[in-house]
């Protein structure tokens, strides 16, 4: 039986997908698997920046917020990995790079409320 947590997961990276492509954003991988780790989403922004996107789904801030969850650690390996996306797929190394966070929140109608907070790795 699945993990309702991995299930949830899914659904809020679908989620998100689907809105960053609503306005103008091309998805390029989702789930990417490295020897670094992986990364929710690979996507070109309207610009032509790449970005990861980290989603983060958080039901209640019991384990604290989402934001917070994003700590130097994973932001090292974060950048390790998306270097590793472009190595794989071949591309220009000299792309403009970004890490973004998406924070996935229910709200009280029973519907996700979702923010992107960009640049949170300050390259």
């Amino acid at each position: 039986m699945a993990d309702p947590r991995h299930l949830a997961g899914q659904l809020a990276e679908n989620a998100t997908a689907a809105w960053l492509a609503t306005i103008g954003w091309i998805v390029l991988a989702r789930r990417w698997r490295g020897p670094q780790g992986e990364l929710d989403l690979v996507c070109r922004d309207p610009a032509g920046v790449l970005v990861a996107v980290e989603v983060k789904l958080r039901r209640t801030e019991r384990t604290g917020v989402a934001l917070e969850s994003v700590d130097p650690r994973r932001l090292r390996r974060l950048r390790r990995s998306l270097g590793s996306f472009l190595e794989q797929e071949r591309l220009p190394t000299r792309v403009t790079l970004r890490i973004d966070l998406v924070t996935v929140t229910p709200s009280a109608d029973g519907r996700w409320r979702l923010a992107r907070y960009p640049a949170i790795d300050g390259w």
